[in-house]
């Protein structure tokens, strides 16, 4: 396939379709049920360990069929092919996107050779360079300028250098090495910093600095914040420059393919691991940018890792679209989108290790499919993107479900768990009611992940409500569930490093497929730019620089100059 112009999905028959069902599109759940026994078979797919349950979803056959015509039509199968094989389907960059070439294995047949560059070879080399670090530093080999091991890895970066590898210390943090801990810094509030380092020892620290052009304005400015922070901790903010740049030789190293920049910072260029502009950083985790949870988890770990995506991946590649599961999300995403007014999406994994992965995903996701032009220039043909959101269950539950049960939105949700956690307890007393003494806490908690999905799904009527001795009309109406609230099921045997790939993978290839429909190249990210270039240009203003503050409109004059007086400055 070669990268073209990208089909109008509502110039489809798939899509006319869809728009005459949802003209008159009155969902029922309960009644579907009632009527289908096998519905919930039907609807139940597996992507590697992953079990997903679309039977709660606002979908039949009927739609279902419609849908799949639209992926059919505006040729998802084939682009993904081609993502596969290092066509350029990132047009406005004109380079390949290959983030899935990250978890090849080795001698993975036939080889991906790409715009004349081994691809499998580059990988694997940075891969072995990766590995060999986290060894020396696991062992005890790598130690600091003082001869003391390391015990703290500080990773320093933003965005896709930042929430990937957070996200994942802290999804993984059972795998973690005894004696070693990652911290965050990624905001260049200094209170971030500040607060990542004010209790650590410098003898026993690494930073690493992950910035692909090594020139992140917020990354470089922590880095040197970090490095400051370093010399005035081991005494040596008078030493001399050889002294200085020793001591960063052995407590810094950087992600990075800016050799020449890394090398001026003082971090021995020996030390920087790469990575290639055809992987952006929301794809990154699984390159070298999560050189810190390689680290913290091990080679064998990271390597499960991989092997998770790459099983999706496989999945996806080899699996018609009627059974291949993201493609599926992705489709229902669509029609809950733009057929029946969904703008938000929420995700809501039952198990504390994931709280972060919400987060993880709004970039994923947003940063990709925020987009109002096609991948030829065009203006988009319909609603493109979700707002996506969500918290850990049993929290949310207590915070913003009300909205989702009995509010006016529409708010599909995916709900996320394992059937084996990594610490299980039991209440050995109980509350003598509820609470039986010898309680499986998991079970409890799962007992909410399977009750809220059927409360979502089945409501509650009038009658049932009046049934259990309400009076009250107001009181029924108030006590009333609507149900007919999508929501799919995505259950886990257990957070394994594996899985966790698998759960990463799966919702890289679902922003594939909506992305792929909608027509738009979900692979750069120039609106993350305006925002940065005026950040810039504003600085001199906020510095006290007069022309600058004239310079600028008078909301922003205004606001700068009360900032001004609010510091006394």
């Amino acid at each position: 396939m070669t990268e073209s112009a990208p089909v109008d999905p509502t110039s489809t028959e798939g899509w006319k379709k869809l728009d005459g069902i949802a003209a008159g599109f009155t969902p029922d759940l309960r009644g579907w049920f009632d009527s289908d026994p096998g519905r919930a078979e039907r609807y139940t797919f597996q992507a590697a360990d992953l079990t997903v349950d679309l039977s709660k979803g606002l979908v039949d056959d009927e739609i279902l069929g419609a849908l799949l015509q639209v992926a059919k039509d505006t040729h998802v199968a084939e682009r993904f092919q081609a993502m596969l094989a290092g066509e350029h389907i990132n047009a406005t960059e004109d380079r390949a996107v290959l983030h899935t070439a990250l978890r090849r294995p080795k001698g993975a047949s036939p080889e991906l050779v790409v715009d004349g560059q081994d691809v499998d070879a580059d990988v694997h080399a940075t891969l072995d360079k990766v590995y060999a670090f986290a060894d020396q530093v696991r062992s005890g080999a790598w130690t600091g300028v003082t001869g003391k091991r390391i015990e703290t890895v500080v990773n320093i970066g933003i965005g896709g250098s930042d929430l990937g590898p957070v996200m994942v210390y802290e999804a993984l943090k059972p795998y973690v090495q005894p004696g070693l801990e990652a911290r965050f810094v990624s905001n260049i509030d200094p209170a971030d910093i500040y607060e990542k380092t004010a209790d650590l020892d410098p003898e026993t620290t690494l930073f690493i600095v992950a910035s692909k052009t090594f020139g992140t304005l917020e990354t470089l400015t922590n880095a040197r914040l970090a490095r400051q922070w370093l010399w005035e901790r081991l005494g040596l903010a008078d030493a001399s420059d050889d002294e200085k740049s020793n001591a960063v030789a052995k407590h810094f190293v950087a992600v990075s393919t800016a050799l020449d920049k890394v090398a001026a910072f003082g971090i021995d260029p020996e030390n920087a691991f790469g990575f290639w502009d055809w992987v952006g950083g929301r794809y990154s985790v699984d390159s070298a940018i999560g050189t810190s949870v390689v680290i913290a988890i091990g080679k064998e770990n990271w390597e499960q890792f991989l092997a998770g995506f790459h099983a999706v991946d496989e999945h996806v590649r080899t699996t018609p679209l009627e059974q291949n599961v993201p493609v599926l999300m992705g489709l229902l995403n669509v029609w809950y989108s733009n057929f029946l007014g969904a703008q938000s999406h929420a995700v809501l994994p039952y198990t504390q290790y994931l709280h972060r992965f919400p987060a993880y995903l709004q970039q994923l996701t947003m940063e990709s499919n925020g987009k109002r032009v096609r991948w030829d220039g065009s203006p988009v043909t319909t609603e493109t993107g979700e707002v996506f959101w969500g918290e850990p269950g049993t929290n949310g539950q207590h915070a913003f479900y009300q909205l989702i049960h009995q509010g006016t939105r529409l708010i599909p949700a995916d709900f996320i768990t394992v059937a084996k956690p990594a610490r299980p307890l039991k209440d050995e007393s109980g509350d003598g009611k509820a609470v039986q003494p010898g309680q499986d806490v998991h079970a409890l908690f799962l007992a909410n992940f399977f009750a809220q999905t059927k409360a979502l799904a089945f409501g509650k009527t009038a009658d049932e409500v009046r049934a259990e001795g309400t009076t009250d009309e107001a009181i029924v109406a108030a006590r009333t569930f609507t149900g007919n609230k999508p929501s799919t099921s995505i259950l886990a045997p257990e957070l394994t490093p594996s899985v966790l790939g698998q759960l990463i993978a799966l919702y890289e290839h679902i922003v594939f497929t909506e992305g792929t429909i909608w027509g738009i190249d979900s692979f750069d990210q120039w609106g993350v730019e305006l925002g940065k270039q005026l950040a810039l240009q504003i600085a001199p203003a906020v510095d006290g620089d007069q022309a600058a503050l004239d310079a600028q409109d008078s909301s922003t004059k205004a606001l700068i100059a009360k900032y001004l007086e609010l510091r006394g400055e």
